[in-house]
């Protein structure tokens, strides 16, 4: 068996209301699909969305990647030879992280349907229901206090506040959602690198002196202050959760080695796909660290690779893998199963996926 050729594709999703954050605002999602095709006719389905404050990638840059450099490097080889054919796909290019990560899970997914099993098998797991989180976008503080309450009364018993545009105002943000839903759910706060590090000391201590019972606060501070993370992670109690800090395990073991942050927060889009994200779990493990699994604004092709990740290892103790509940329509069938705020993966090869209504391949 060999792979013929990449193919590519496009989705567009509405959501239900805008996602808003300190970084930008989405009305739908837009993402890139990549097909891995052999000469027997099996298909592996991946993504990679546009996310060019977080990643640098854009739609062209992602369809430049596939098209122009990883399908013919890829072209010709053999489906089964997975850890050569990660090697290839990692070392084709610097950067470019969402197009890696889309035909990396596009070939694990091939792998699994070659061996006629599902991939959180394969990755030395089983299926199990992980509970996600639902966010609530940046918006006016009574806006955010009543989408909370909404959540709260839909069943979604953990919250992800996005913040970071006025810490003074995210102060009030914090208490007018504490004090609609009440002290028994679970709250975290996502900066986004919304603040400086006096900023976030000083927003952090005063949710801690109110008492709002934060569980964590993620990425408070720039991606690429790692001594700015370090310095909040030492002067408070909450948990500080480093995102948009850990691209590769380069950065997961900086992270790690400077005790920068309490837990790392795993999206595939930023490790180009599962292999890499593996090498970082084994890292946290090692230190003793947990992870989160998470998401940007994606289709359930790629949080379906997510959930089958966290499925498998249980240094993931944590997930935000919430974007196909906030899709007013759901395109791909089979993959992840959603029960309110519970998620896992079926027992088909691969990723699972039969179908993916609407996509036409180029």
């Amino acid at each position: 068996m060999k792979i013929r050729r990449l193919r590519l594709g496009r989705l567009s999703v509405p959501l239900k209301k805008p996602f808003k954050t300190s970084l930008r605002t989405v009305e739908e999602v837009t993402t890139n699909v990549v097909a891995v095709e052999t000469d027997e006719g099996i298909c592996g389905y991946g993504e990679a969305p546009p996310t060019a404050v977080i990643t640098g990638d854009t739609n062209g840059a992602i369809r430049g990647a596939v098209q122009d450099r990883l399908g013919p490097l890829l072209a010709g080889r053999d489906p089964e030879n997975l850890n050569e054919l990660l090697d290839i796909v990692d070392t084709a290019l610097v950067h470019n992280t969402s197009a890696k990560a889309a035909v990396d899970i596009a070939l694990h997914d091939l792998w699994g349907k070659i061996l006629g099993k599902p991939l959180y098998a394969l990755l030395g797991g089983r299926a199990r229901e992980i509970e996600t989180d639902y966010t609530i976008s940046l918006n006016d503080p009574e806006v955010m206090a009543k989408d909370s309450l909404e959540a709260v009364q839909e069943g979604y018993s953990a919250l992800k506040i996005k913040v970071g545009s006025d810490f003074q105002k995210d102060m009030v943000r914090l208490r007018e959602i504490r004090s609609a839903v009440g002290k028994d759910v679970l709250l975290r706060v996502d900066a986004n690198q919304g603040w400086t590090p006096k900023q976030a000391i000083r927003t952090i201590s005063f949710f801690e002196d109110e008492g709002f019972d934060i569980e964590l606060v993620e990425q408070p501070v720039k991606a690429h202050d790692f001594e700015g993370l370090k310095y909040v992670t030492d002067s408070v109690e909450t948990l500080i959760l480093a995102d948009e800090a850990v691209f590769s395990p380069r950065d997961a073991f900086t992270i790690l080695s400077m005790r920068a942050a309490d837990l790392i927060n795993i999206k595939l889009m930023k490790t180009g796909g599962i292999r890499n994200a593996l090498a970082v779990c084994a890292m946290a493990r090692a230190c003793g660290v947990e992870c989160m699994i998470g998401a940007m604004m994606e289709t359930k092709i790629s949080v379906t690779a997510a959930c089958h990740l966290a499925s498998a290892l249980p240094v993931i103790t944590r997930a935000d893998l919430d974007p196909p509940i906030l899709c007013a329509s759901d395109p791909v069938e089979g993959g992840a199963r959603y029960s309110g705020s519970m998620v896992a993966p079926s027992d088909g090869p691969g990723l699972g996926i039969t179908a993916i209504r609407g996509l036409v391949l180029e």
